[in-house]
């Protein structure tokens, strides 16, 4: 099984359980890991038969910016939906982490996977 990967995407948005956290968008650290079979795109080589990680990418970005989840189990969780969505997408990895939620961590998180 091939793969698209997607890492250190870069997002801000509401998270957390308490008021306080949600009174103002946190950074959110995503990576993705979406399993697919590229034998068609790379012999046909359009982008049609591709997985379009920045198109991806940008579905990613414009929920996490929005959502309103509380836990980033829940989150990740909505990723997750997001990619297997996609046609080609058969499986996913999906890690979540909050960069500034933790004193004297560098991040905490959760990393799921999900296929369909």
């Amino acid at each position: 099984m091939d793969k698209i990967i997607i890492r250190d995407l870069r997002a801000r948005g509401p998270i957390g359980i308490s008021e306080a956290e949600r009174a103002y968008p946190q950074d959110i650290l995503i990576n993705a890991e979406l399993f697919t079979d590229t034998t068609k795109a790379a012999a046909s080589d359009s982008i049609e038969d591709c997985v379009n990680y920045s198109t991806m990418a940008k579905q990613i970005l414009e929920f996490a910016e929005t959502n309103k989840r509380k836990t980033v189990e829940a989150f990740a969780q909505d990723i997750a939906d997001i990619c297997l969505a996609h046609k080609n997408v058969f499986r996913v990895r999906i890690r979540v982490e909050k960069t500034t939620a933790v004193r004297f961590t560098g991040s905490v998180g959760v990393e799921i996977e999900r296929s369909k």
